[in-house]
């Protein structure tokens, strides 16, 4: 049996052009919807970039410092050593103290053999027993003349950063 074709009324009509007409709407109402929300994602992008730039730059020029404090460390305590397994002849444990402390076999190395400054002094009695004979060896890097990550805010960040990194070790050579 077929179907018999019904000629449209115009109320018919109506109703499926007034809901094609509100679709249509819908659309182009999302679409610019759309476009306003990528304009809204631009504007946060611009204010919530500088604070996560700033947290990423602290993190760097932080874990550069401790690793310089890390090698200064490292530096100062190889040069105890050297000072350790030459204790008999006074200058020639100064030259091998220094020598391990800025020497290009230590760690601290990359940061410039000629910007570490090697303080040595022979401590008769050690600060901790008055029988025995110390060495002091103290390594020294001046950050704020020669910063390892340029500091963006200039003045402002300097009060967030060391000034001077330094370590001491002690040996007792007797």
């Amino acid at each position: 049996m077929q179907a018999k074709y019904r000629k449209p009324t115009t109320a018919t009509c109506k109703v499926k052009a007034l809901s094609c007409l509100s679709l249509h709407t819908r659309l182009l109402e999302n679409r610019f919807r759309i476009r306003r929300q990528q304009g809204a994602s631009a504007i946060e992008f611009a204010l919530v970039f500088p604070l996560f730039f700033l947290i990423f730059y602290a993190i760097i020029t932080y874990g550069l410092i401790l690793v310089a404090q890390q090698s200064v460390t490292l530096a100062a305590a190889e040069g105890a050593r050297a000072a350790l397994r030459h204790a008999e002849a006074e200058n020639i444990r100064d030259d091998h103290a220094e020598a391990a402390a800025k020497g290009p076999a230590s760690v601290a190395a990359w940061l410039g053999l000629n910007n570490l400054d090697v303080t040595k002094t022979l401590l008769d009695p050690c600060p901790y027993t008055n029988s025995a004979r110390c060495y002091s060896v103290t390594v020294s890097y001046p950050y704020a003349e020669r910063p390892l990550v340029p500091l963006l805010l200039g003045p402002l960040m300097e009060f967030a950063v060391p000034t001077q990194l330094s370590s001491t070790a002690i040996v007792q050579l007797d």
